[in-house]
C-alpha cells in the first residue's frame, strides 16, 4: 500500500513542501515517483517519517535526526524507545496535573500544604533517557549527582539565577545591544558559569547545541513569549559567539 505526498502531509499535520525538503536533505525519500512526477510513500516511509517527527519533538535538528536514524536500523527497537519516553512523559504530566489539583483544593479549603504533594511530577530525573540520548550516560550521571547533592535552598537559588539570566538577556535585547557586545557576552558568561556545576566541562559543541535548543524546543524556555519575538535567536547567536571565543571542542 502507498500514499501520495498530499495524503501523508495531511495525515502527519505537515506540508508537502516540508516533505520535499526532507527528501532534498536526504532524510526521507519517496518510495517512488510516478510518471506524472507525483511522489508516493510506502509503509516503511511512514515509519521513518513518524520517527523523524518524534525526534523533532525532542528538539533535534535535521542533521542530528539524520545521524540518529543512520545509527538505528531496527525500527522496532527505536520505536520501543520512543514509546517508553512518551509514556514516561505522559505519566509525569499526569502527576503534575494531580499535584496542581491537590494544591488548588488545599488552598481553597485552607488546608496545610505538603512539599511532596506540591512538587510531585516535577522530578528532573524524568529526562534521564533524553539527556542520555543527547549527551551520553556520563553527562546524565554527573548532572544527577550534582543536583541530588544540593539542599532545597541551593536548588531554589540555582533556579532563581536561571531566571535572572533570562531577564538579563531580555533587557539586553530590549536595549538594542549587539550579541557580540561586552555587556551581552558577560550575560552569556553567567550562563556558562551557571551550567558548569552540573555539566563540569562545557564544550563548544555542547554550548552551541544548547543555544539552538532554546530556539527549537519550547521546553528550554519561553523567551519569545516573555521578552518578545526573536529573543531566543538573540540568545542562541550570543552563545555561539561566546563559544567560538572562549570554549574548545
Amino acid at each position: 500500500m502507498e500514499w501520495s505526498i498530499q495524503d501523508i502531509a495531511r495525515a502527519a499535520g505537515t506540508t508537502s513542501r516540508t516533505l520535499r525538503h526532507y527528501d532534498a536533505v536526504g532524510l526521507l525519500a519517496p518510495s517512488r515517483i510516478g510518471g506524472n512526477g507525483y511522489r508516493y510513500y510506502d509503509s516503511a516511509a511512514l515509519v521513518r517519517l513518524q520517527r523523524i517527527l518524534l525526534l523533532r519533538e525532542l528538539g533535534l535538528g535535521l542533521p542530528a535526526i539524520a545521524s540518529v536514524l543512520d545509527g538505528e536500523r531496527d525500527n522496532v527497537v527505536a520505536l520501543s524507545t520512543h514509546l517508553a519516553l512518551l509514556e514516561q512523559e505522559r505519566a509525569r504530566i499526569g502527576r503534575q496535573i494531580d499535584s496542581v489539583r491537590t494544591t488548588l483544593r488545599k488552598l481553597e479549603g485552607g488546608e496545610p500544604l505538603m512539599a511532596e504533594e506540591v512538587f510531585d511530577g516535577f522530578d528532573h530525573t524524568v529526562h534521564e533517557a533524553e539527556v542520555t540520548s543527547r549527551w551520553g550516560a556520563s553527562a546524565y550521571r554527573t548532572g544527577d549527582q550534582w543536583w541530588r547533592s544540593l539542599s532545597a535552598s541551593e536548588r531554589a537559588a540555582h533556579q532563581r539565577e536561571q531566571g535572572d539570566i533570562a531577564a538579563a538577556f531580555g533587557a539586553a535585547r530590549a536595549a538594542g545591544l549587539p550579541v557580540e557586545s561586552a555587556e551581552v557576552q558577560a550575560v552569556v558568561g553567567r550562563l556558562h558559569a551557571w551550567l558548569r556545576p552540573a555539566v563540569k566541562t562545557v564544550t563548544r559543541g555542547y554550548f552551541v547545541g544548547l543555544g539552538q535548543l532554546y530556539v527549537d524546543d519550547p521546553r528550554y524556555g519561553t523567551y519569545d513569549a516573555d521578552f518578545g519575538p526573536g529573543t531566543a535567536e538573540f540568545i542562541r547567536d550570543a552563545m555561539r559567539i561566546y563559544a567560538e571565543r572562549n570554549l574548545t571542542e
